[in-house]
């Protein structure tokens, strides 16, 4: 019996389940920067083509994520006051590496790195993690959950004929122009 046991199996075991859904986080988070002339290009940024099941499956592990880079962002806020301009190397930045502020700013950020850490160990990719603390979290920082959206397609794979589903990150094509048929009028005040 399953009982008190949470999740899908999705037909895989849980070495397959982990690589494949740190495979899907890391197409989500770095389909929102894509390279020009990279093969595969998303045709829609912060998106991604899956089936159903695996989007559910999905989506707890990247708001997590995001929770994590949104929590690095108060502690990278705060060690700023005691950060320097200088160049790495320069006698200025050696000074302020020998100073109290140094060790001040060492424990303020210690934190973001440990989250930074935590957050490369889920998805093992470097520019992941950037594109996560970078872009990311900045954006849903006033948000307080449901980073992302699962639409379901009206096509079928033609293998298994599974349910695909689109996941995608909520954010700025969210405005609609009518609300369930009707048409919503628009006045410009100027």
């Amino acid at each position: 019996m399953r009982h008190r046991k949470s999740g899908r199996k999705l037909n895989r075991n849980q070495s397959h389940r982990t690589s494949m859904f740190r495979n899907m986080a890391t197409s989500l988070i770095c389909s929102t920067r894509p390279e020009a002339g990279a093969p595969n290009v998303p045709k829609v940024a912060g998106r991604i083509i899956t089936t159903v099941e695996k989007a559910k499956e999905l989506r707890p592990v990247v708001e997590k994520l995001i929770t994590l880079g949104k929590k690095a962002l108060a502690y990278e806020e705060n060690a700023v006051q005691y950060s320097t301009s200088a160049t790495r190397g320069s006698a200025e930045w050696e000074q302020w590496r020998n100073s109290e502020r140094w060790q001040q700013w060492n424990a303020a950020i210690s934190p973001a790195v440990a989250l930074r850490r935590r957050a490369f160990a889920a998805l093992r990719s470097k520019d992941a993690v950037d594109v996560l603390f970078s872009e990311i979290a900045p954006r849903f920082r006033d948000r307080q959950g449901g980073y992302t959206r699962i639409v379901r397609l009206a096509e079928f794979r033609l293998g298994d004929a599974g349910r695909k589903a689109l996941m995608e990150f909520v954010g700025e094509r969210d405005r609609r122009p009518s609300v369930r048929g009707a048409v919503v009028k628009t006045i410009a005040t100027t």
